[in-house]
Order: structure tokens, then C-alpha cells, then sequence
């Protein structure tokens, strides 16, 4: 079964409103007497009404009823009803047959307190829903930009430890430091004019994630175990940028200090649109850096994840006897 579409306009339910309103007991009082009321009375003070319904709703109720002027807006309103009552009688009078009745005079005063007491709760629900609109597109933007500034921390923060990274080879003389620096090509090709986007193909951040690792092979070569291993079943995914490298950075930028036998286990499995990402690294607790800066991507990270995936995402931390362990489970919307 499709979904619908779309909605009903909110016009056409006024319309249809007012043509049952209009058109049922008009036709079933036509070319007769409703206590003495013909049909034509009862169509041409419906249409008042109506137009009073909207007067009151748009024009006298947002410019009057506050703080200052509610006492006119209530004047108004007596004032309308009681002038819109002796209108009514003066124009009945003009036919010489009609009669006044208990409950034809009833019929003639009381209709438009309703529609007044309907345009009032009709502005009241406009405002409410029309508050509730301008609130989410605020919260839309606040969004926007608070995810702007953090990817905008995020690529910084990248580059400045893969040039930290260059540096070291440099000045070591490397030979591997021009394929580093084409791996380090890709990665900025791919922060410029990728990461700028709302969503991206899983298969490019995977991408992105080989060639780091890559990057990070080349630099520390056999010094430190490196496993890999990615199962993408889900080829057709959609997921936020720059999300999963960052915790891949941090295993390297603490797991390779003074740390026997120092290895770094990265898995990535997708199925659906479910994905399942775990990084685990060892290290020197007593050589961990308390620099001002450390953390950076992280944080911004864990805000992002916050942010679009809210109660989609499930993010584990544990930190055991020298073994740093990062779980993210997160569904793909």
C-alpha cells in the first residue's frame, strides 16, 4: 500500500466547510419559511458571518487582543455583535409580513457569536501551528550550522596530524614520503569537496578509510600490526562524512607511543542499512599526552553522531588494562 502524498490543503477544508455551512440548509429552506426567516436571510448573514470570521481571525484579533489594547479588542467585538443584530432587525422590518418570534429573535442575534468564538480558537491554532513551523526551521538552522562548524573543526584537526605525520618523514628522508604525499592528495581532495556535503556514498568514506590506513602503512610499515577488514552489503548506503576516520586517527595518534607490540584492529561490516564499526588499539597508559588539543575529533564526532543519528546509533567506549576499544552501531536512515 503507497503512502499518501500529500496532504489536504488547509484552503479546500474552509471551502468545503463553508459550502456545507452555505449550501445544505439552503437548499433544504429554499422557497420556504424557517420560523419566519427565508432562505435568502439565512445565505446573505452566513456570508456576513463568514467575512466576519476571517475579520476577526486576521485583522482584529492579532492587532487588538494584547496587553495593552485587549479592552478595545472585547469593545469590538459587543460592538459587532449588537450592531450586526440591529442590522438584521432593520432589514427584516422592511417586509411588512414578518413576525417577530422568541426563537426566530434568538436566530437573528445568536448565530455570530459562534463564528466570532470559532475565528478566535481558528487564530489560536494558526499561531500555535505557525510557532511550531518557525520553531523547526530555527532548530533546522541552528542545525546546520552548529554541523558546518564542527566539520569545519574536524578537517583541521585531520590535516594537522598527517602533516605532523609528513614532517617525520621528511625528516628522516623517507622514500615513502611522495606516496604518502599522494594518499594525502586523495584524503584533501576528498575533505575539499566531499566532506562538504549533507550525506555521501558509504563506498567513498570506505574509500577514504583504506586510503588512510594506507597512509598510516606506509609510515610505520611492520612496526605496527594493522588488520583491516571490511564487509559492505549495503553498497547503496548513504552516511555522514568524515565520521568513522576520526576514530581510526585516534587509535593511531595514541596507540603507537611506547607500546610493546602495538597493534590497531579496525572492522566495518554493513548489512542493510545497519553498520556495525569497531576500532581497537593497545597502548602506554603512562604515555598518553594531556595536550589542550587532544580529543578534538572525537568530541566533534560524538556531537555529530548526537546530532543526526540521535537515538539511531548506539557508541561504546571502554577503556580496559591498556586496551582502547570504540564500538558504533548506527542505523543508516
Amino acid at each position: 500500500m503507497k503512502p499518501v502524498q500529500a496532504a489536504i490543503s488547509p484552503k479546500w477544508i474552509h471551502v468545503a466547510v463553508w459550502l456545507l455551512l452555505l449550501g445544505v440548509p439552503g437548499i433544504l429552506l429554499w422557497d420556504q419559511q424557517f420560523f419566519g426567516l427565508s432562505a435568502i436571510f439565512y445565505l446573505l448573514t452566513t456570508l456576513y458571518h463568514i467575512g466576519l470570521f476571517y475579520f476577526n481571525a486576521f485583522y482584529l484579533y492579532p492587532k487588538l487582543l494584547n496587553r495593552r489594547t485587549w479592552w478595545l479588542y472585547i469593545i469590538c467585538l459587543v460592538a459587532i455583535v449588537c450592531l450586526s443584530g440591529f442590522a438584521k432587525v432593520f432589514f427584516l422590518q422592511l417586509d411588512a409580513g414578518f413576525q417577530f418570534t422568541t426563537f426566530n429573535r434568538r436566530l437573528i442575534f445568536f448565530p455570530l457569536v459562534p463564528f466570532l468564538f470559532a475565528s478566535i480558537i481558528y487564530r489560536l491554532v494558526f499561531d500555535r501551528i505557525r510557532f511550531e513551523r518557525m520553531e523547526k526551521e530555527a532548530r533546522a538552522q541552528r542545525l546546520d550550522a552548529e554541523l558546518k562548524l564542527l566539520r569545519s573543526q574536524v578537517s583541521p584537526h585531520f590535516l594537522f596530524n598527517m602533516l605532523t605525520n609528513m614532517v617525520s618523514m621528511a625528516r628522516l628522508q623517507s622514500n615513502l614520503l611522495e606516496p604518502s604525499l599522494i594518499r594525502l592528495s586523495e584524503l584533501l581532495r576528498y575533505m575539499l569537496y566531499e566532506s562538504n556535503e549533507e550525506k555521501i556514498a558509504l563506498v567513498k568514506e570506505i574509500e577514504q578509510i583504506e586510503n588512510y590506513v594506507s597512509l598510516q602503512q606506509l609510515r610505520f610499515g611492520e612496526d605496527v600490526a594493522i588488520s583491516l577488514n571490511i564487509q559492505n552489503d549495503y553498497p547503496e548506503g548513504m552516511i555522514e562524512p568524515m565520521l568513522l576516520v576520526p576514530f581510526i586517527e585516534n587509535a593511531f595518534k595514541h596507540g603507537i607511543g611506547m607500546v610493546k607490540a602495538p597493534f590497531i584492529q579496525i572492522t566495518l561490516v554493513v548489512k542493510e542499512q545497519q553498520l556495525d564499526f569497531k576500532v581497537v588499539n593497545n597502548y602506554n597508559p603512562a604515555n598518553q599526552s594531556k595536550d589542550r588539543h587532544s580529543g578534538i575529533g572525537l568530541n566533534n564526532v560524538k556531537n555529530r553522531l548526537e546530532l543526526l543519528y540521535a537515538n539511531n546509533y548506539k557508541l561504546e567506549i571502554v577503556n580496559k588494562e591498556g586496551i582502547y576499544t570504540v564500538h558504533l552501531n548506527c542505523n543508516l536512515l
